[in-house]
């Protein structure tokens, strides 16, 4: 297979404004995420995607091929879609890690791939068991069911499932990196928001209420993502690159 890996990065955050340029030990996150990504030696090319020309200057100083992106976009994935209408070249799969996840494991990037050796998945993505309590009912924590065969049945902020019998239940968290068929990429970007994505805000729900099959692996890895700059405090004082 030919794949792809693209970075969206946007500069405007909320809650973190500039976030993929904070400096962790000594390098831009943005530099941290695409040095992981490219450890992996799984993909044809990696490109940045960014909608910021201070995102643009700094990933092109450290080497990276970066498309300049609609600021428009509401989500990576529309980013992704955007790359790809850009690119000559047509990749079978196209992977999505996200410029704020610099633990981004390799061999976490392989088990996303490897999804695809099911012939039915047109999107990918992974979970891992919630080990703490309180993660159980955090709306901030998006959890996940499947089927036995991993297609992914419902995500949700909510508790899912609702133990309503007091059985040992075990809970999945979604981890936020996906991949896809280029075909169900360029469909995909053309949704319109649906119901359940508008209850939720998860833009995953408006794949399954259109039918298409997200599959889901199981990954031991943690992810740790930059959402708030006390997280970054806390990353640098748990982590050394």
């Amino acid at each position: 297979m030919n794949i792809l890996a693209v970075i969206p990065a946007r500069y405007a955050s909320t809650r973190f404004p500039g976030k993929p340029l904070v400096d962790i030990q000594g390098k831009p996150m943005i530099q941290r995420v695409y040095e992981s990504v490219k450890k992996s030696e799984l993909f044809a090319e990696i490109v940045v995607a960014t909608d910021d020309e201070r995102i643009v200057k700094v990933a092109e100083g450290f080497g990276a091929q970066v498309i300049l992106t609609s600021e428009k976009h509401e989500s990576g994935t529309d980013r992704c879609g955007e790359v790809i209408s850009k690119l000559q070249y047509n990749y079978d799969i196209v992977v999505n890690i996200q410029g704020d996840e610099p633990m981004v494991n390799p061999l976490q990037l392989k088990e996303l791939i490897d999804v695809f050796k099911n012939p039915n998945a047109q999107i990918a993505t992974l979970k891992t068991f919630i080990t703490n309590e309180q993660d159980i009912e955090n709306p901030n924590v998006v959890k996940v069911v499947t089927s036995n065969d991993g297609k992914a049945l419902y995500f949700s902020r909510s508790t899912i499932p609702y133990n309503r019998n007091n059985v040992v239940v075990p809970y999945f968290k979604h981890i936020g990196l996906y991949a896809y068929t280029s075909d169900s990429l360029r469909k995909i970007t053309q949704l319109s928001v649906g119901e359940l994505e508008k209850i939720e805000s998860l833009e995953q729900l408006r794949w399954l209420e259109n039918g298409y099959n997200i599959y889901v692996a199981e990954s031991n890895f943690k992810n740790i993502g930059i959402d708030t700059p006390e997280d970054l405090i806390e990353l640098n004082k748990l982590f050394k690159f």
